[in-house]
């Protein structure tokens, strides 16, 4: 019999709780954004109420445990001794409920969860306006947990304030005072964990958790290593988020932002620019080793390594989330043509081609308009082809595996304009991209590069003295689109052809932009 990847054990959900405040179980900040809407946790408390299972708890034994920080509610340098990988939404639920603790929703707004629970008949709900003036209900079952709370106190103030609404009898009280009681004693619920062993590595642990998870969710690369960020450099995840959030809003004030109309990233996207410029790495799958100080080679781990690898990814972020890189990378994007998201189909294109813009500067030391022309060659050339949408991982491996050879500013230049002219060559522009315009669909990378051809040769739209970059301009909001397309050739006319097809019809090829107002016009 092989030997066994993990241990079976089972925690009350007082020291569950109690662990996280220790920080022995690295539990995630609390005020990191959190999906499960307030029903799911009602329903948690419920099954849980009434003696239902509520699922395992897969833990991860972690492998370094030295200037690790503690990532529950106290401040403590506690060293996290087992990480969370299944069951995170559940024990911060838990732990918010029975500490009363604020979450943040997934618009980074903070709201507090109310649950309540009416003790005459079991029942548990979201506590809304209607539900808090009930007297039937306690509002928030928060308060049965807090040091402060006298549970004989609470049940003698709820049957006051329900006897005052209605006639209570003496069984009815001795069901409420019961049934407050089994609340407080969830605390004593049982759970079970899995605790898989810290030599495991992470392709194991994610197929464990595929494997006994009901959902089949998948656990990425990026998944693991912003754990590893949570328990290791939590400061590092906490820029990451707040640098992503700030990209959604623009600033209310003068201050610098991220804000910006090409991309709405995600913590793990831009994690992959830093790894990126760091590690020279567009797989993942390394990189959570390499972070945990792990020599690829030999498979052993070096708590010197690591530090060192965390300070190398540390100075990447810095550069990655630097404002003036950002926005110098945007007016790259510009340069080519592109003008908003609107003309984007690729996210993680647009990201790999800042490693590209931030391994120019750094790695190269290429001065700005060097830069900046480059870039936007680059980035003209992988929208068109859409050389990102598949197997995107290997292509930008080959990509980076590419520079390992390129020693100076010339060289770096030299070996991407290589791959633009051995990629854009007369055969994509004569048959290619010929065939590429046979599309009815609505958003395909050929369509949006002839859209940034006509931004950079300063086209004005059909019909219209106003130029397309004018009416594509993203900073503009209506309810009427600034361009429309429109048939050159009519689809009635092309009926008479006998072309009926919508393929055909439809097809990019056969659309030029105008404004809204004279596409109606035109149709009438």
């Amino acid at each position: 019999m092989s030997k066994t990847l993990y241990k079976r054990t089972d925690y009350s959900l007082s020291s569950l709780i109690e662990r996280i405040d220790m920080g022995e179980i690295g539990l995630p900040d609390i005020q990191r954004p959190f999906v499960w809407e307030a029903a799911k946790v009602r329903d948690l408390f419920d099954s849980m109420y009434r003696g239902f299972p509520a699922g395992y708890l897969l833990f991860w034994e972690n492998a370094h445990s030295n200037n690790s920080r503690q990532i529950g509610s106290n401040s403590k340098p506690k060293i996290p001794l087992l990480l969370i990988v299944d069951g995170q939404q559940r024990l911060t639920s838990l732990y918010a409920v029975l500490k009363g603790r604020p979450v943040l929703t997934k618009d980074f707004k903070e709201i507090t969860i109310q649950i309540a629970f009416r003790p005459t008949d079991f029942t548990f709900a979201v506590a809304d306006a209607a539900v808090q003036k009930d007297p039937e209900f306690i509002p928030n079952i928060s308060v049965l947990w807090s040091s402060s709370t006298s549970i004989f106190r609470l049940v003698n103030s709820y049957l006051d304030r329900l006897k005052k609404a209605r006639d209570v009898s003496e069984e009815e009280i001795q069901t409420i005072q019961e049934a407050i009681s089994d609340l407080k004693n969830l605390e004593s619920y049982q759970f079970t964990t899995m605790e898989i062993a810290s030599n495991v590595n992470e392709e194991q642990v994610s197929e464990i958790f595929v494997r006994i998870n009901s959902k089949g969710v998948t656990l990425k690369q990026a998944d693991f290593i912003l754990t590893l960020l949570s328990v290791h450099w939590d400061e590092g995840r906490t820029q990451l988020e707040k640098f992503c959030r700030e990209c959604r809003v623009p600033s209310s004030s003068s201050a610098p932002s991220p804000f910006n109309y090409f991309i709405h990233p995600d913590p793990d996207q831009i994690l992959r620019v830093s790894v990126g410029l760091a590690f020279k790495r567009a797989r993942l799958q390394y990189v959570y080793s390499i972070l945990r100080g792990k020599d690829l080679e030999t498979g052993e781990f070096s708590e010197e390594r690591r530090l060192v690898q965390f300070d190398e990814l540390k100075a990447a972020q810095a550069k990655t989330l630097d404002l003036t890189n950002w926005h110098e990378f945007q007016k790259a994007l510009m340069q080519a043509g592109f003008l908003s998201s609107n003309m984007i189909t690729s996210d993680i294109g647009l990201l790999y081609t800042y490693i590209m813009f931030l391994l120019g500067k750094y790695e190269f030391k290429l001065k700005s308009n060097q830069l900046r022309d480059v870039i936007a060659r680059w980035f003209f050339m992988t929208a068109i082809t859409g050389r990102y949408t598949s197997s995107a991982e290997t292509v930008m491996e080959s990509d980076l595996a590419r520079l390992r050879s390129v020693n100076n500013a010339q060289e770096f230049i030299n070996s991407l304009d290589t791959v633009i002219k051995d990629t854009l060559t007369d055969d994509y522009w004569n048959i290619t991209l010929v065939n590429a315009l046979e599309t009815s669909s609505a958003r395909t990378p050929v369509l949006f590069a002839y859209f940034a051809a006509l931004n950079l040769l300063n086209a004005n739209a059909l019909f219209s003295k106003l130029k397309v970059s004018q009416l594509l301009d993203p900073a503009i909001k209506s309810k009427k689109s600034g361009v429309e397309r429109h048939h050159l050739f009519p689809k009635a006319y092309l009926k008479k052809l006998g072309i009926t097809e919508v393929r055909q019809t439809n097809q990019i090829a056969n659309y030029a932009l105008v404004e809204w107002s004279d596409n109606i016009y035109k149709k009438l």
